[in-house]
């Protein structure tokens, strides 16, 4: 199961490239890697729905945080307009949901 998890890390995050010409460059870089592997997993773990849950973290970058999409901003919001092709609107929002839904609850402050 460990080598399925470095073999998805080294095609999805690509942390086998390690272009930097110094040691602690590429050091700092492969840290880098493996966080967003980690970020990646945790990820799907608590916040990719059932009907997504079998993609590859490559599939999940390509297809959800990967595609362009056009800012259009009026007086009173801020809107993305991504091509639905990649993932559909509903499944969108569904995962946007449960990452909201992970953040802890505002703590009153005394004042």
């Amino acid at each position: 199961m460990c080598e399925q998890w470095i073999k998805e890390g080294k095609g999805a995050i690509k942390w086998t490239r390690i272009s930097c010409s110094s040691f602690n460059a590429n050091a700092v870089r492969l840290h880098f890697h493996a966080l967003a592997c980690n970020l990646g997993k945790l990820l799907r773990t608590l916040a990719i729905p059932e009907a997504i849950e079998t993609w590859s973290l490559t599939s999940l970058r390509e297809k959800s945080i990967k595609i362009g999409a056009k800012v259009v901003r009026n007086g009173r919001y801020i809107a993305f307009q991504m091509a639905e092709v990649a993932i559909p609107q509903q499944l969108l929002a569904e995962i946007m949901q449960r990452i909201a839904a992970l953040r802890s609850p505002p703590t009153a402050t005394a004042t």
